[in-house]
């Protein structure tokens, strides 16, 4: 690694120049869904780690926390297939002005919710939104990176993006101790400074977001069959990383759910506690973002990749064996190569295929994401009200095994794609 990052020029006294000299060259779209992604970072972070111990409150057990999980991902899968087609017909700012008012009104359905079941609309509401989201801020950096500074443009973007996710699991902590601990009554405020939050990122892109997308990533006049059947003809290594795709989601999805819930049940962390779990998570991320973007776009994204994702494993390991509460800190700190690897492995999606056809594209691993962000949770239910909590640890380590298998068989990305 050092010597990937002295090719990349990160090794010496000039980095903060460097950096400061990359984002100036970066067109404004990028610069200002920086921004952007500021306030949505924030908005995840402010309940993220508390919605899953915020359903069991409302009287959910952990196989219908799974299930009201899956049920709201099915907004995923509906919207996913379409999602890439759409931001590409109709744009990425249109697509943010729609997808916020609905993760708005999702916090308030949170907020008002009076038991489990009426949690699903607020999940199926934040599914749809989300997708739309993720979506569109992939096709921002897929679109106005070049190549060679893609996942350094990814990465810087997730670092100072990040910065929010520091203090905002212990700010709701803090909330949530004011209200009564972790209670239905104690959680419920995080979602109104949620809705708060989300209303900022809502005018950032009224007022300053603009997206002409670079000539040729918009669908134009195809049609979404017409986009999808190109990419199964130019594309490289399609069902492959589709493969790849959905066994992520599934880790992903199952995660999401149930890391906070065992870290609460079974090893009694209270808000304080899960609050830290997740701030620490951004410490990864911050410190090592760049870096590890820029040693991508010099050695690859595969062998990034396969030097990450046993590293980030060690995250469901330590918090199998925790016993202490700076085990589950160190469980949270190994959480944040989470997001190394996501950054990186959506630069290698970008460039499996052609620069016009990325809209048919994301929303066709779109499609797969959504199934499979329904199908991660309701797994994780099932495997821990029938075979143990454990077991859905295990069934992650096992799928980040999966995907290095897979990353074998993928081809090298970097510099594959000619320059727009």
């Amino acid at each position: 690694m050092d010597e990937g990052l002295e090719c990349a020029g990160l090794s010496d006294g000039r980095v903060v120049s460097k950096l400061v000299g990359f984002f100036s060259r970066q067109e404004r779209p990028f610069k200002v869904n920086l921004v952007r992604s500021m306030a949505q970072n924030f908005s995840i972070s402010i309940s993220q780690q508390y919605q899953a111990v915020y359903t069991l409150a409302l009287g959910a057990t952990p196989f219908q926390l799974g299930l009201a999980n899956g049920v709201g991902g099915i907004a995923s899968a509906l919207i996913s297939a379409p999602a890439g087609w759409l931001i590409g017909k109709y744009g990425i700012r249109n697509m943010y002005l729609v997808a916020t008012p609905i993760w708005i009104l999702s916090s308030l359905l949170f907020a008002a919710a009076t038991d489990w079941l009426t949690v699903i609309p607020a999940l199926f509401a934040v599914s749809l939104s989300m997708r739309l989201m993720l979506t569109s801020c992939s096709m921002v950096c897929g679109s106005y990176l070049k190549s060679e500074d893609r996942v350094t443009g990814m990465q810087l973007c997730d670092t100072v993006s990040s910065i929010p996710r520091i203090f905002a699991p212990v700010l709701a902590a803090y909330i949530i101790t004011l209200y009564g601990g972790l209670t239905a009554k104690g959680i419920r405020p995080v979602y109104y400074l949620q809705a708060a939050a989300l209303l900022v990122m809502l005018l950032v892109v009224v007022k300053w977001f603009d997206d002409p997308l670079r000539r040729g990533a918009r669908a134009q006049s195809k049609g979404f069959s017409e986009n999808l059947r190109q990419v199964f003809k130019e594309g490289t290594c399609v069902w492959t990383w589709t493969v790849f795709t959905v066994i992520s989601t599934i880790g992903m999805a199952m995660g999401m759910t149930f890391v906070s819930v065992y870290a609460q049940q079974i090893k009694s962390a209270d808000q304080f506690l899960l609050g830290n779990m997740a701030s620490i998570s951004v410490v990864i991320p911050l410190l090592l973002s760049l870096a590890v973007g820029r040693l991508a776009d010099v050695i690859g994204r595969k062998r990034t990749l396969l030097m990450l994702t046993p590293v980030y494993a060690l995250n469901y390991v330590l918090l199998l064996v925790a016993s202490s509460p700076l085990l589950l800190l160190a469980s949270g700190f190994f959480q944040g190569f989470g997001m190394l690897i996501w950054i990186t492995e959506n630069a290698v999606e970008a460039e499996l295929i052609p620069l016009p056809l990325l809209a048919g594209w994301f929303g066709f691993l779109g499609l797969f994401r959504g199934f499979a962000s329904v199908g991660g949770p309701v797994l994780g239910g099932m495997l821990w009200s029938g075979l143990g909590p454990e077991t859905v640890f295990y069934t992650l380590i096992l799928l980040e095994a999966a995907k290095m298998a897979i990353l074998l068989r993928m081809p090298e990305t970097l510099k594959k794609r000619d320059l727009a």
